[in-house]
């Protein structure tokens, strides 16, 4: 729900320079009013960005599919893989090259195995080398970061922050902390008409008015469409704070205060002693010029962890990490994005073969949970194909919203003389005025609450107020001097 105005600016608070109305709810209305356009008009632009960018990044799967297909897939389906020895041992003849990081099993039986490697090289990204279980032969090589494609790391930083950098990331908290004010301020518009309108059944609320035309058409089709989408808009503004950066950081203080972070798992060995910070005057000299890099573990260990760890239970796709030295153990993480999800991890002793701690996702604190399942949701993996199509439809959905947003803003530029203003008025000033005392007396103190908890809203909300009142006395001097 972006640039609307319920109402006509004119029956919704007083003409510019007229005396305010005497306190009442109504002005509450009529701030919501005004609050809602001026929102709708400045972040609507970055709303639509990233409803494009989120889009395309919606079928990234199939993307990868596209243009990967040789690499992620295999070309016809064996009775029955090779052992994961002898594809490590594949992968490492083609590219002897960085040390093993971890390797990835088939998430499908049509899928290949990754062996993932860290080469200096690349700094913080990978090279991930792709291997016919049936075969054991290399279908080709990428590089990748955390797991993504080229293709998808890049659509990935699009959405995020339109390849700018920490300082594009700003666009898309700006986004997603305006999202739910405006989405929730529209439904109230929508549903709380002033006394004076008939109330509408519940079909007249879900459903445009076929008959209306104008500006009312566009605001019909504007606010049904919004009520549709409220939970979907809801859910990707909520989902995407939680990894932003400032109000991100909040969140995580949340999960802080409320021990709501994911277990840890526990990788030291049993009777090891634990291995020196990187900061210690004792720690290893791997940062340093010419260190030689870590041997390989042998391509037999990943399968004796792999076979422990099904052992353990852990089923579908899973990731090996060898260990980081001597007291560490191996670690084999359930990697099962769809619902129902699976994220078990195991330590793994390689000289026992025995498990030595576990975390399960049964375990995982109630917050924990709903962070991960929404960044999972957020990112069109948890439902497979269904998830994807419902976020194509709100994204789609909210390109329109705008769109009639903006239409709605044309719509109502007066027309005088033949000649007309390139968009509407804005809803009259001074509409905090005719507030009820008591409802800014706990107004105020909660938007402050949430200028601090969604720090990036409230400076944005602070900036509209310094605007509005530049604005003001700008008029005001104009006024005078007239």
């Amino acid at each position: 729900m972006s640039a609307t105005i319920d109402q006509d600016p004119q029956r919704t608070a007083p003409a510019a320079g007229a005396a305010p109305a005497g306190r009442s709810w109504q002005g509450v209305r009529a701030l919501l009013v005004r609050l809602h356009f001026y929102a709708g008009v400045f972040v609507a632009p970055f709303l639509l960005v990233a409803a494009l960018t989120g889009l395309v990044y919606t079928f990234t799967p199939q993307l990868d599919q596209l243009v990967y297909g040789d690499q992620l897939r295999v070309e016809r389906v064996g009775d029955r893989p090779r052992p994961l020895s002898e594809q490590i041992a594949a992968a490492r003849a083609a590219h002897p090259e960085g040390s093993l990081a971890s390797v990835v099993t088939p998430a499908e039986p049509e899928d290949t195995t990754r062996v993932v490697l860290s080469v200096p090289e690349l700094g913080e990204k990978q090279r991930t080398v792709f291997v016919d279980p049936y075969t054991a032969k290399v279908k080709g090589d990428l590089t990748t970061s955390w797991g993504s494609t080229p293709l998808t790391t890049w659509l990935d930083e699009l959405h995020r922050s339109l390849h700018l950098g920490e300082t594009g990331r700003l666009y898309a908290e700006v986004a997603a902390g305006w999202l739910w004010v405006l989405v929730v301020g529209g439904l109230v518009l929508w549903l709380g008409r002033s006394r004076g309108q008939r109330a509408k059944s519940v079909r007249g609320v879900l459903l445009p008015d076929r008959a209306a035309r104008g500006v009312r058409r566009s605001r019909s089709l504007h606010a049904a469409t919004g009520v549709w989408l409220a939970l979907g808009l809801l859910f990707l503004s909520a989902t995407g704070l939680t990894w932003s950066t400032y109000s991100g950081e909040r969140f995580g203080r949340l999960l802080d205060a409320a021990k709501g972070h994911a277990p840890e798992l526990d990788t030291v060995l049993p009777g090891a002693q634990p291995a020196p910070e990187a900061g210690d005057e004792h720690a290893g000299h791997a940062g340093h010029g010419g260190a030689a890099e870590p041997a390989d573990p042998d391509p037999a260990a990943f399968e004796a962890a792999l076979t422990t760890a099904r052992g353990a239970g852990l089923g579908g796709t899973v990731q090996l990490t060898p260990p980081a030295d001597a007291s560490s153990a191996w670690v084999v993480a359930q990697k099962d994005d769809v619902w129902p999800v699976h994220y078990d991890q195991v330590a793994v002793d390689p000289a026992k073969g025995e498990v030595t701690a576990r975390t399960r996702w049964a375990d995982y604190p109630l917050l924990a949970k709903l962070s991960k399942l929404g960044v999972q949701g957020h990112m069109g993996v948890l439902f497979g194909i269904a998830n994807q199509v419902v976020l194509a439809v709100v994204a789609l959905g909210l390109i329109l919203i705008t769109f009639w947003g903006y239409r709605m803003w044309w719509q109502r530029r007066p027309n005088r003389e033949g000649r007309s203003a390139l968009a509407g008025r804005a809803p009259a000033r001074g509409t905090w005025r005719r507030i009820p005392l008591p409802a800014l007396a706990v107004g105020v103190p909660l938007v402050a609450a949430l200028g601090w908890a969604l720090p990036v809203l409230g400076c944005t909300l602070l900036a509209f107020l310094v605007v509005d009142v530049i604005t003001g006395l700008v008029h005001r001097t104009r006024t005078a001097r007239a």
